[in-house]
């Protein structure tokens, strides 16, 4: 029976997995397979998101979360004396306990512009860099992180990020991408970023599960082969190397077969999209307009209060002494029925 629980809307990785992925889990459960990434579910979703992405080169690996992933992935691509540019709002620089700085290499903050880093402010930090006559006591900029959807749960156009990847390749330096919430993104109407698109124009992304079906993993995808060499030996030493790594891949085989990423997240946008016209037509404001499932509301302190004894929402922040901003986030599972209850409570 299914036990009553409060109303939630604080995070995308409330809910266990997709029917599909578990249905799966179990059919394949007592079979035997080799270890670390080398059997056969691993290498068929490995074809699956080449395909998806339209990179047929591509290396792919199946990592436990969204922190590990970071951390592997931006130590993978640096050497010891370069930093990672990211905006201030990135996940690396505020929400990953310095999980970047522990190992060894400095977030280079920059601006955010609704949370998304602008391809000027890219070029300023390497020029300043290139122009400062004491840089060898310094920490040189050598790769950049976005997310796609942000941390606001902005877009990047592709626009945009042509632009930011134009500028790392033209100084040699690897766009890097967080796709956490990727499928929400790629579900978004107002979205014109493809998988393709994101292989085409990144060095290195990850294809988020954790928050978007699976029970956990991200795939991380390199679109041009041995770009990073040894990064199964990497990916060992930062211990996130599965040994039955077969039960991540079959997640992602799942995910990525009959388009079930690319569909996952039309529940979440929906909605959302409700949740954000209640908000609208009961006059709350909202201090980021995010076309993602992520929602933001200003509110008085006691509204806010009141609000969260009723529901479970996300805290954001305190932009004043008086107000609070709360988040409220969807999934691929939000049922229809909780949006409307929470509408009612708003």
């Amino acid at each position: 029976m299914h036990k009553e629980t409060r109303l939630t809307f604080t995070s995308d990785y409330m809910e266990g997995a997709h029917p599909e992925i578990l249905k799966r889990l179990i059919e394949t459960n007592l079979e035997k397979s080799v270890g670390y990434g080398l059997d056969e579910y691993s290498e068929s979703a490995r074809e699956k998101v080449r395909a998806a992405c339209e990179a047929p080169d591509a290396d792919v690996y199946f990592l436990v979360g969204g922190t590990q992933a970071n951390a592997t992935m931006v130590d993978a691509l640096l050497r010891p004396y370069q930093g990672v540019m990211a905006a201030k709002t990135g996940h690396i620089s505020g929400h990953e306990a310095g999980a970047i700085e522990s190992g060894g290499h400095k977030v280079l903050e920059l601006p955010h512009h609704e949370g998304k880093l602008s391809a000027a402010d890219i070029r300023d930090c390497i020029n300043r860099y290139k122009q400062d006559d004491n840089r060898d006591h310094t920490v040189m900029p050598g790769m950049v992180y976005i997310s796609q959807p942000t941390e606001y749960g902005t877009l990047y156009s592709s626009n945009e990020l042509k632009e930011i990847s134009d500028i790392c390749r033209e100084n040699h330096i690897p766009l890097y991408m967080d796709g956490a919430r990727l499928a929400y993104a790629l579900a978004c109407p107002e979205n014109d970023v493809t998988l393709p698109d994101i292989a085409k124009l990144c060095d290195a992304f990850y294809i988020g599960g954790t928050k978007c079906g699976a029970l956990f993993g991200e795939a991380v995808v390199i679109p041009k082969h041995d770009f990073i060499p040894h990064l199964f030996t990497i990916i060992k030493q930062h211990g996130a190397l599965l040994a039955k790594g077969r039960i991540a891949a079959i997640q992602f085989e799942t995910l990525f077969t009959d388009d079930l990423y690319g569909k996952i997240g039309v529940t979440a946008i929906k909605a959302a999209d409700k949740i954000r016209k209640a908000l609208k037509d009961k006059g709350y404001s909202s201090p980021i307009l995010a076309p993602t499932n992520q929602i933001f509301v200003l509110l008085t302190d006691d509204k806010a209060a009141e609000l969260r004894e009723k529901v479970e929402l996300g805290f954001w922040e305190k932009p004043d002494a008086e107000h609070t901003v709360l988040r409220i986030v969807t999934s691929w599972a939000t049922e229809d029925e909780d949006v409307e209850k929470l509408i009612e409570i708003l």
